[in-house]
């Protein structure tokens, strides 16, 4: 049985109008940034969005990560980041090893070739997001960012409470 609440949304779309506004405006400015992204990355260094995210991820960890710690932090599964992780080490960007602790566990890790063609990436994608959001002041910015992370935790504890149901 619905809550009263929940039967009153359903009667009245519009009573979230700006919820919904909200979520579309965030998909859409994600969507645009990333199809921008995924192109420059394309065009310039001939590598995926995927694959420059688990760089990014092995880059923060010099000495090395799980697979499962990769997915977990990537937010995909393991069999994504395994197909990932073969195309960097058919490249020579990654070394994979067997755990000292573990012989089930692989660990991998950006080679020296694959940290300096990382940096060189980052530095341009840092340069591509700055063109990006050139035309917002810096406090303009700094209060969109205060904002989404008040939006962050709204959704955190929106998602907390439905998962206590």
């Amino acid at each position: 049985m619905l809550l009263d609440a929940e039967t009153k949304a359903l009667e009245e779309p519009s009573a979230h109008e700006s919820e919904v506004r909200l979520w579309l405006r965030l998909l859409t400015c994600a969507n645009l940034i990333e199809g921008e992204i995924r192109s420059k990355l394309r065009e310039r260094f001939d590598i995926t969005l995927p694959r420059f995210d688990l760089m990014a991820q092995l880059d923060r960890a010099p000495d090395g990560m799980t697979l499962s710690d990769v997915s977990k932090r990537m937010m995909v599964s393991n069999g994504n980041v395994t197909h990932v992780v073969d195309k960097l080490l058919a490249s020579g960007d990654v070394d994979r090893r067997t755990a000292e602790h573990d012989r089930r566990v692989q660990v991998i890790t950006l080679t020296p070739k694959g940290r300096a063609e990382f940096r060189a990436m980052a530095a341009e994608h840092a340069d591509w997001l700055a063109r990006l959001f050139a035309g917002m002041a810096e406090n303009d910015i700094n209060d969109l960012m205060r904002l989404l992370a008040k939006a962050k935790a709204s959704v955190r504890a929106g998602l907390a409470g439905s998962n206590a149901r």
